[in-house]
């Protein structure tokens, strides 16, 4: 990973405990209105862990965050939870996770997350969900790391987003070639289609 990541983040404990590779996931910290978001974080969170992969997310145990926690928890796989210290005054940590790294602020918390995954995932989400994603993006189209970016596109919750990306490439904001390095997926079987060899070595060191 960037030395950028490397820079800013503290990683004295808890200590690595977690054998594969991880995949970010970022998700609400609510569980929508719609039973189908809560459904296919389940069932995309299942396929990770059957797949040996583990995830690392925002460490909370409510919401859809809690949800995939639990769902990969459930089948056997690792997981790492990354919470600002303040922010345990609005959401729960979940306290059963494989690691569970309490931080001191936003910025750490992501710079944590982006040097342990070797893949983002966006589920549907609220404010936090969307700057995420598009945070990771922005270091991507920097050549700060060269790892897969996913948005999920359950229900076509992120139908808006995706043509307002397409925009900012026809208003000549956006290059197509960033643009095309946000990969959308509709369902869980192209997911895994993206992600099939990050358990190779050459995938895990990048």
């Amino acid at each position: 990973m960037n030395s950028v990541f490397r820079m800013t983040v503290k990683k004295t404990i808890p200590p690595i405990k977690t054998t594969l590779p991880l995949i970010a996931l970022y998700c609400g910290s609510r569980p929508g209105n719609n039973p189908i978001y809560r459904e296919k974080a389940i069932e995309l969170a299942q396929h990770l862990a059957t797949q040996n992969f583990g995830i690392v997310y925002g460490g909370a145990s409510i919401g859809l965050m809690g949800q995939v926690a639990d769902t990969v928890l459930e089948h056997g796989g690792e997981v790492v939870g990354v919470i600002p210290e303040f922010m345990l005054d609005y959401e729960i940590a979940h306290n059963q996770l494989t690691e569970l790294h309490v931080v001191t602020s936003m910025h750490e918390r992501k710079a944590l997350m982006a040097e342990r995954a070797n893949a983002f995932i966006a589920l549907p989400g609220g404010l936090g969900t969307f700057e995420e994603i598009l945070e990771i993006a922005t270091w991507g189209q920097l050549n700060q790391h060269q790892k897969p970016m996913i948005v999920y596109n359950v229900n076509h919750f992120y139908d808006a987003l995706i043509s307002q990306l397409d925009h900012a490439v026809d208003e000549g904001f956006l290059p197509p070639q960033h643009r095309a390095k946000v990969i959308i997926c509709e369902n869980t079987e192209q997911i895994s289609n993206v992600i099939k060899n990050l358990n190779s070595p050459e995938h895990v060191a990048m």
